[in-house]
């Protein structure tokens, strides 16, 4: 499925900030049939493609590119890949099974999302990569959560929790990772 329209420039801006890292041509396609594939449940499934969630997976790939910079281009697959927020906008495990393998499944799955008991310690068990693409997948939904009316009544828990949980991973893992978090953290507090 070619994207067309904001879906496609989002997979241009792609293209463009891997091959300003030096990321080579199989690395740009693995990234590109990532977010086409991420893309698919939100073309089918949003009707507008100005709603908050709908550039989501590139954003997320973005944020690792911009703040951390070159990183190994699975983990910028399963930033992508991963959506802890929409659960109508997942892809079926079988889809990615048989698009990049059972390892990716695994990978996706061992992300907690956010409310899940014991967040904390799933969070710490989680390896460096994986690390990277929870923290960016969650940043770029906390960005856009003002934009999302049916989030209201659980900013305060989400504050508390990204107080509680992600900021301080965040500080484990990546300096600037973890200042987005605390601006977010300053910022949004004031929403509430």
């Amino acid at each position: 499925m070619p994207l067309d329209g904001r879906a496609g420039e989002m997979a241009r801006s792609l293209s463009a900030a891997l091959r300003r890292l030096d990321f080579d041509k199989d690395e740009v396609a693995a990234l590109a049939r990532a977010h086409e594939l991420a893309m698919e449940p939100r073309v089918a499934r949003l009707g507008d493609d100005h709603h908050p969630a709908f550039l989501h997976p590139g954003r997320t790939a973005l944020i690792l590119l911009h703040d951390v910079g070159k990183v190994d281009v699975t983990v910028l697959v399963l930033a992508a890949l991963h959506e802890s927020q929409d659960e109508e906008l997942r892809l079926p495990p079988s889809a990615v099974e048989a698009a990049l393998g059972a390892a990716a499944v695994t990978a996706i799955s061992a992300i907690p999302r956010p409310g899940e008991e014991r967040l904390v310690e799933s969070l710490v068990a989680l390896g460096p990569g994986s690390a990277l693409a929870a923290l960016a997948e969650r940043l770029d939904h906390l960005r856009h959560l003002h934009l999302r009316e049916d989030t209201i009544d659980s900013w305060a828990d989400t504050h508390a929790e990204v107080l509680g949980a992600w900021l301080p991973f965040a500080q484990r893992v990546h300096p600037q990772l973890a200042k987005r978090y605390a601006h977010w953290a300053r910022t949004f507090v004031k929403r509430i």
